[in-house]
């Protein structure tokens, strides 16, 4: 069943296109800010948070302008609430990545090397999950009969970031010689983390509906 939801309507779609780039652009600037700061190389890792900013803005903007031209053109009236919560949902992914590499500015976490390895693979694990999922929202607009594709990968990744964060907890709270203040904090940063991935799978389980909503 191939259905492409924005036939005739290429203004539409380019927009839609620039916008996830918006989403999987932050996705990559978070992994590479990460691990500026586990390196230490806080020069880049600033200038990750300068670049993930920038690219919010200029995802936002992006999606008031869809939501503007797609409410004021009456366009795909018949599908026009779930292109429009999908958008929110997608920018709130975005927003995660931002908010993540923030916490990391704001707090700056003494992370010692023992954990580096596994903060990275739980990065890799956030920014996989949202690529999974831009991929079925490209695949929603274009040809739905390929969301399925994409859509299991979202899950996958969502199952290994919960193993990874759950394995870096255990580490942390093992660990004999650190204070509980810290062990607190390094939880609430790897849940954040983990939550990118959570999110992720969220927009996923409203993605199935939609698709169950164009078939019928």
């Amino acid at each position: 069943m191939e259905f492409n939801i924005l036939k005739k309507r290429f203004d539409i779609g380019r927009k839609i296109d620039l916008f996830l780039d918006k989403v999987s652009e932050s996705g990559i600037l978070f992994k590479h800010g990460v691990d500026a700061y586990l390196k230490g190389n806080i020069d880049s890792f600033e200038k990750k948070i300068e670049d993930i900013t920038t690219v919010e803005h200029m995802g936002d903007a992006l999606r008031r302008d869809l939501e503007e031209q797609l409410y004021t053109q009456t366009l795909i009236p018949e599908s026009r609430g779930d292109v429009l919560e999908l958008l929110e949902s997608m920018d709130g992914l975005l927003d995660r990545f931002k908010g993540a590499l923030w916490r990391f500015e704001i707090e700056r976490p003494d992370i010692y090397p023992e954990l580096h390895d596994e903060i990275q693979e739980l990065t890799t694990c956030a920014l996989e999950s949202v690529e999974a999922m831009v991929r079925s929202a490209r695949a929603f607009f274009k040809n739905i009969s390929a969301v399925a594709d994409h859509l299991h990968k979202v899950s996958h990744w969502e199952t290994q970031s919960d193993k990874v964060s759950t394995r870096i907890q255990k580490q942390v709270f093992k660990k004999p010689d650190l204070r509980l203040s810290y062990r607190m904090q390094m939880r609430d940063f790897i849940r954040h983390v983990d939550k990118i991935a959570d999110r992720a799978e969220d927009v996923a389980d409203k993605m199935r509906i939609y698709v169950i909503k164009r078939s019928l």
